[in-house]
């Protein structure tokens, strides 16, 4: 129904920035939530940001002030921008679409590595 392709990843000292994409195919992407997860290593999943249909924004508290996340309806794209990077944003970002019926999907990821 739904496919989810991120891309921007990539290697940046601390205190760089980075700006993840995610491009949609498949459904209605101005119907659906939208979301970014990561999974540091040895560590679960997390959420880091979240836009609805309309366009209200979540973020969580570690990235608060430093992440951006937006969507472009006409172009099917989803993308976190991200200032400020510390070593404890590396992970595998991912994509998420939710559906107006609740399904879920899930891109495969990209991995983000903040280091000196």
């Amino acid at each position: 129904q739904v496919q989810l392709v991120e891309s921007g990843g990539g290697l940046v000292q601390p205190g760089g920035s980075l700006r993840l994409s995610c491009s949609a195919s498949g459904s209605s992407f101005s119907r659906h939530s939208m979301a970014w997860y990561r999974r540091p290593p040895g560590a679960q999943r997390e959420l880091v940001a979240s836009v609805a249909s309309d366009n209200i924004t979540t973020y969580s508290d570690s990235v608060k002030g430093r992440f951006t996340i937006s969507r472009d309806s006409a172009k099917n794209t989803l993308t976190l921008q991200m200032n400020n990077l510390k070593p404890e944003d590396t992970a595998v970002y991912y994509c998420q679409s939710r559906s107006p019926s609740r399904a879920v999907f899930w891109g495969l990821g990209t991995k983000v590595t903040v280091s000196s």
